[in-house]
């Protein structure tokens, strides 16, 4: 499948599951964090195959912080672990690292280590991969209209132009796994007139297959942007 197949360039991820897929496996929930972790991996590499310019994947949100101490702490390492194992592989296929929300609020070493892979990825151009991190649309609106006003007026245009995702594709399809069938304060701009895809798949067992199946559909749907 090539970008001419389905015409899709943006598609961001809602990767929801990981806790119910453990919890399937009488394993921790940690188990399903990194379960997901390699589900990234798998997904990220078949974007670029699929002809995709850009992908979204929902990894932190600002509400995360609520869950358990000892499991934000699993997520975080997580995190720094797969930077410093994939830094490399991103490299390898030209894959560009973007980060989005309001990341420089994380622990300093977490900073450091994402301005390092921003930094060695900034030249790559086959795909860019948009993680989400400490991120929440409504605050990301927020700091886009704040922004627009210092700039002038508030128009669409500007607060457009103000918003973490200003440099990438317009947001085409937007998936959420599990079986959940809401935005959960993610995109909430981008996602206006993006198309919506909810799989009953958890994440950690979503394939480049299910991503191709998704594609496809999206292919067959017609976009009418509110017209007739």
């Amino acid at each position: 499948m090539t970008i001419s197949d389905h015409g899709a360039r943006h598609v961001a991820i809602i990767m929801d599951g990981n806790g119910r897929w453990a919890k399937k496996r009488l394993l921790p929930r940690v188990a399903g964090h990194k379960a997901g972790v390699e589900a990234v991996r798998t997904i990220v590499r078949a974007a670029g195959d699929l002809g995709l310019e850009a992908m979204t994947l929902y990894a932190f949100s600002s509400e995360n912080w609520k869950r358990p101490e000892e499991e934000v702490s699993d997520l975080m390492g997580l995190m720094k672990r797969f930077i410093l194992s994939d830094l490399d592989e991103f490299a390898a296929n030209d894959v560009k690292l973007k980060v989005i929300g309001n990341w420089r609020a994380l622990a300093p070493d977490v900073v450091a280590l994402i301005d390092n892979a921003l930094e060695r990825t900034a030249g790559n151009k086959r795909t860019t991969l948009a993680v989400a991190l400490n991120y929440g649309a409504q605050d990301e609106l927020v700091r886009a209209a704040s922004a627009a006003a210092a700039q002038g007026d508030i128009t669409a245009e500007a607060i457009e132009a103000n918003l973490d995702t200003a440099d990438m594709p317009p947001l085409d399809l937007l998936i959420r796994t599990s079986g959940e069938v809401r935005l959960s304060n993610f995109l909430l701009w981008q996602s206006a007139y993006a198309e919506l895809y909810f799989t009953d798949k958890l994440w950690p067992d979503f394939t480049p297959a299910d991503l191709k199946a998704a594609l496809d559909q999206f292919a067959r749907r017609d976009r009418r942007y509110g017209g007739l």
